[in-house]
């Protein structure tokens, strides 16, 4: 199993800190992984993205050339990465910025208001961990308790009180998968 990703947003939208977090969670399985962030210019408001790779074997590159899944929180990520999704792959969007009127050829296009999400748990910044667990659902990357003790873990000391909303965020990533990709169907 290879799994090639962009995840990609505003900068502030928390797409490092998703990619690290997949990233140590598949270490944590076993896994060969990279982490490979693109800051650049684009703080807070540009776009940032970063590449993960997730493989059984030893890793050449980690520069991500054609994606199996690509996820995306809003629209000026979602028109510069688009072209990158391989046919068939997962294009996991936050509907709630994102409008698809182009999909890639035979994406499984499935579609998460994340920030909406995010918003009704009082707090939009979780919107990352409610994409999380919308690709943890769909990809199947690891049992939803040993990831949530990956992000115990990550969110030690002073980020501890944000705990118990980045749980809720990852159900209710979960859970809007679940019935997104219920409705999604392959873009012919």
């Amino acid at each position: 199993m290879t799994e090639k990703v962009i995840m990609a947003g505003f900068g502030g939208q928390g797409m490092m800190l998703l990619g690290k977090l997949v990233a140590h969670a598949m270490m944590t399985e076993g896994k060969q992984v990279t982490f490979f962030p693109s800051y650049g210019s684009e703080v807070r408001g540009g776009t940032a993205h970063c590449h993960v790779i997730i493989a059984e074997d030893e890793i050449a590159s980690p520069v991500v050339e054609e994606a199996d899944t690509l996820i995306v929180m809003n629209q000026p990520s979602y028109e510069k990465f688009k072209r990158v999704l391989k046919p068939g792959g997962l294009l996991l969007v936050n509907a709630s910025m994102v409008k698809v009127d182009d999909a890639p050829k035979e994406a499984q296009v499935v579609r998460v208001p994340a920030t909406e999400a995010a918003n009704g748990l009082g707090n939009v910044l979780v919107a990352n961990m409610v994409m999380m667990g919308a690709y943890n659902r769909l990809r199947r990357l690891m049992p939803t308790d040993r990831f949530l003790g990956i992000l115990e873990r990550s969110m030690s000391g002073r980020k501890a009180a944000l705990l118990e909303i980045n749980k809720r965020a990852l159900a209710a990533g979960e859970a809007l998968a679940a019935e997104a990709s219920a409705q999604s169907k392959p873009v012919a």
